[in-house]
Order: structure tokens, then C-alpha cells, then sequence
């Protein structure tokens, strides 16, 4: 038994829950620690700065991430520090050119950017962006390798030191937000320091880079970057519309982050189980094995949406409870939010291997062209939904009051129709994220289907061999 335990504790599948989950739930913590010590205000413009921070990381490192992820997993050590000194030139490369251009947007509108919701953002972009640099490029590197141990141990670090100064600060300073960013800058520049001294960012074999393989995870990340642009757009396009909306604004992207976040909590297996199969996978596809490509994708695909069922089953029910403990009584209204992001739950496990499984097989255009096909729906629709909703409600109110239809106040015409906005904006958001889902499903196995004969149906019957086949390799073991 100790030896059966000992092996599943040791596994990539484990290391990359364990990873994913651990981090994830002091994400969690800090999160709800953001949320009761900002005002709803800046809280609003905090979700705005992470966000859109993550979205310029897509633009920083997806180029590189998943390119170095399916070349270095099959190289050589001379090849591998070609490589891997070719994906820190290229990503410091572009870090230089994004803080230039947030530089000179910052310096050309300065009042108009004040002003809005994203001043916190081009403040602080450029030291955020220099600071994390090795650390974001050791999470590739380390994956590449299928070292999520020791991925784990810097995530650990990175989010364990933060969540540790805001209860710290919770408890006994209740700092504002500026020095939160402080301690987020520091603990950033530790994480780092940390990944360069031990070259897991691979900072030592950047003068090893060449040409040919500059060009090798260009050509391949020109498809991968946009890809996981889009991916990253498809979340927090919701977060930009609604921060841009002069009706919603940040105390609606407060509201609507409380529901994303548990529904990102719920993404953690699906996304751990992805980081350990698209290295097998992409290695199976170079050695021409599509057999075992398909076998996976049936597999992980059905036997995730199995295990997400009696979660999302549980989470629909709870709802209310669960978005009043992470954001309060004032965040009990998103309840119904949520139980719209517990549908779109089901369609996760499928989308995301479909888009890995295109990859894996070196198709990255057309994952790509997946994406873009998603984005466009989620940005159509919530743009239809945030400002056409409103304007549309408001038409109406005014309407009713010129014709005098038993109201006086013009004000509470206008109250009214405020608030109904705001109630059903956030959920009509919701329900658009569910539309996307389905358009890359669609998409993605149309792709496929032509290149590997896939047949969506069968992930019900791979989802059963996924467990059976787990029994079983740890029966081996008693």
C-alpha cells in the first residue's frame, strides 16, 4: 500500500493536480482577502490590472510557451539549450517592446487613462513586466521537461508569499492598495531571483540561441500565440467590456469576478491533466503513434467531464452559498451567475483537449482559426449584451415616460432600468461563454475529424477506460 501511494504521489498526473490545486486554492484565499479589504472601487480596478496583465502575458509568452513545450520535449541537450536560450531572447524581446508601448500610450493620454479603470495597470505594467520575466519563463522551460515538482515549489513560493503579506495586512494594517502592489512587486522579484539563480528560466544559455531555432518556435508560436491570445481573451474580454462600460464599469467587473473565480477553481483539473498529456501527446505525434493520440484525447476528455459532473451537479445547488463565502452577502445577487458557469463546466474538458490535441498533431493554424472563431463570438456578444441591452432598456423607459404610462419621476424611470441592466447584463455575459464553448467544439473536431477521424461520441466510452485503466495500473503496483 505504502508503495501503491508512494507511486501516485510521484506521478505527473498528481504533481500537475497538486500543482494546479494547491495554487490555485491560495489563489482562492487571496482572493477572498482582496475582497474584503479593498472597497468594491478598487477592488474593480484591481481585477482590471490582473487581468489585463495576464492578457499581455499571453501577448509576452505565447509565442514561445507552447512551442517550446512541444519541440524541447523531444531534443537533444545540445538542441535543448538552443532552444531554450531562443525562447528567453525572444520573450525578453517582446517584454521590451510591450513596455515601450504601454510607455508611450501612458505618456499620450495620461488624463484619459486616469480616469478609467486601468490607471493602476499602465502605473505599474513595465517593473511588473521586467520582474517576472524569469519566473514566467522557468514555468515553460520546467513543463517542457515535466518537472512539476519543481514548478510546484515556485508557484508555491510566489502565491504562498503573497497570500501570507495579505493576511498579514488583513489582520493588523489593512493597507490600501498601493502597498498591496508593493508586496506584489516583491514577491514577484523573489519568485525570480529564485528561478535564475537555480537556470530553471534558462537564463545561462541565452547567448546559445541561433537563428534556426529563433525561427522554429516563431513559426510555430506565430499560430500558438494567437491561439492562447484568443484563449485568454475569451476570459477576460467579459472583464474589459464590462470595465469599459460607462453604466457597468468596475463595480460591475467586482460582481462579475466573484462567480470566474470559482468557476476557475473548477477548470484545475482540466488544466492539470492538460499540462502532463500535450507533451505525451505531441511526442506520440512525432513518432507517428495517432493511435494513442486519439486515445488520450478520448480518454482525458471523457473521463474529466465524468469527474466534473457531481461537482458542477453540487456547485448548481450551492450556489448562492458558495459566491457568499468567497465575496460576502453583498456578492449573493451572482448566484445565478455562477449556476450559468456551471453549464459551460460540461463543454470545458472537451474544449480544451480538442484545442491541445490540434497542437499535439501540428496543427496549430487551425487551433488558432478555432479561437479566433470563439473570441469573435464572445466579444460579439457581450458587446450586443453590455451596451445594446442597455441603450434598448433605456429606449424603452423613456418611451413609457413620454407617453405617460402612470409614472411622474423620470428618475426612478431611469433607476429602474439601471438596475435591471446590471442584474441581467452579468448573466446574459454568462450565458455568451456558453455560445463560445460550443462554436470551438464544433470547430476544433471539424479539424479533427479530418485529420484523425475523431468521433466526439466516443469520449463517453474513453471517459470509462480513463478509470479503468487508472485501477489497474495501480493494482500493478500491490
Amino acid at each position: 500500500m505504502a508503495s501503491r501511494l508512494s507511486k501516485i504521489l510521484k506521478s505527473h498526473n498528481f504533481l500537475s493536480l497538486a500543482n494546479n490545486g494547491l495554487v490555485a486554492v491560495l489563489g482562492f484565499f487571496s482572493f477572498v482577502i482582496l475582497v474584503r479589504s479593498l472597497p468594491t472601487d478598487e477592488f474593480g480596478e484591481w481585477v482590471l490590472f490582473i487581468t489585463t496583465l495576464n492578457f499581455l502575458d499571453m501577448l509576452r509568452f505565447g509565442i514561445t510557451r507552447t512551442a517550446i513545450v512541444r519541440f524541447l520535449s523531444g531534443a537533444g541537450e545540445k538542441e535543448g539549450k538552443e532552444l531554450i536560450g531562443s525562447n528567453y531572447a525572444i520573450n525578453f524581446s517582446t517584454t521590451l517592446l510591450l513596455i515601450i508601448i504601454v510607455v508611450i500610450t501612458n505618456l499620450l493620454f495620461p488624463e484619459e487613462i486616469k480616469n478609467s479603470g486601468f490607471s493602476l495597470f499602465f502605473d505599474w505594467f513595465p517593473l511588473v513586466a521586467l520582474i517576472n520575466l524569469p519566473f514566467n519563463n522557468s514555468l515553460s522551460v520546467l513543463q517542457a521537461k515535466i518537472r512539476f515538482d519543481y514548478i510546484l515549489v515556485i508557484r508555491l513560493i510566489n502565491v504562498g508569499s503573497f497570500m501570507t503579506f495579505l493576511i498579514v495586512n488583513y489582520f493588523f494594517y489593512q493597507a490600501g492598495i498601493m502597498v498591496i502592489m508593493a508586496a506584489y512587486i516583491i514577491t514577484n522579484t523573489l519568485t525570480s531571483l529564485i528561478s535564475a539563480s537555480l537556470n530553471w528560466d534558462g537564463i545561462r544559455y541565452i547567448f546559445h540561441a541561433k537563428k534556426r531555432t529563433n525561427k522554429i518556435i516563431l513559426d510555430f508560436g506565430k499560430y500558438t500565440s494567437g491561439t492562447l491570445i484568443g484563449s485568454n481573451l475569451l476570459k477576460s474580454a467579459d472583464t474589459f467590456i464590462l470595465g469599459l462600460s460607462p453604466f457597468i464599469g468596475v463595480t460591475g467587473v467586482a460582481l462579475y469576478s466573484v462567480p470566474l473565480k470559482l468557476t476557475e477553481i473548477l477548470e484545475i483539473p482540466v488544466r492539470s491533466l492538460a499540462m502532463t498529456a500535450f507533451p505525451i501527446m505531441s511526442k506520440a505525434s512525432i513518432e507517428g503513434n495517432k493511435d494513442l493520440v486519439k486515445k488520450i484525447y478520448y480518454q482525458y476528455a471523457g473521463g474529466l467531464t465524468y469527474m466534473l459532473l457531481p461537482v458542477l451537479v453540487f456547485s448548481f445547488i450551492f450556489a448562492e452559498e458558495f459566491v457568499t463565502i468567497l465575496g460576502g452577502p453583498d456578492y449573493k445577487e451572482t448566484a445565478s451567475v455562477f449556476r450559468i458557469f456551471c453549464i459551460y463546466g460540461l463543454l470545458i474538458p472537451l474544449d480544451r483537449f480538442t484545442g491541445i490535441t490540434l497542437d499535439s498533431i501540428n496543427m496549430p493554424k487551425q487551433n488558432f482559426i478555432k479561437v479566433v472563431y470563439m473570441t469573435l463570438a464572445n466579444i460579439i456578444g457581450d458587446a450586443i449584451v453590455v451596451f445594446g441591452l442597455y441603450y434598448l432598456i433605456l429606449a424603452i423607459s423613456i418611451a413609457t415616460l413620454i407617453i405617460g404610462v402612470g409614472y411622474t419621476n423620470h428618475e426612478i424611470i431611469i433607476q429602474t432600468a439601471s438596475t435591471f441592466t446590471m442584474i441581467t447584463v452579468l448573466n446574459l455575459v454568462a450565458m455568451v461563454t456558453i455560445l463560445f464553448a460550443l462554436v470551438g467544439i464544433l470547430v476544433g473536431n471539424f479539424y479533427l475529424k479530418k485529420q484523425l477521424d475523431i468521433k466526439i461520441g466516443l469520449i463517453f466510452s474513453g471517459g470509462l477506460r480513463f478509470f479503468t485503466d487508472f485501477i489497474k495500473k495501480n493494482n500493478q503496483t500491490l
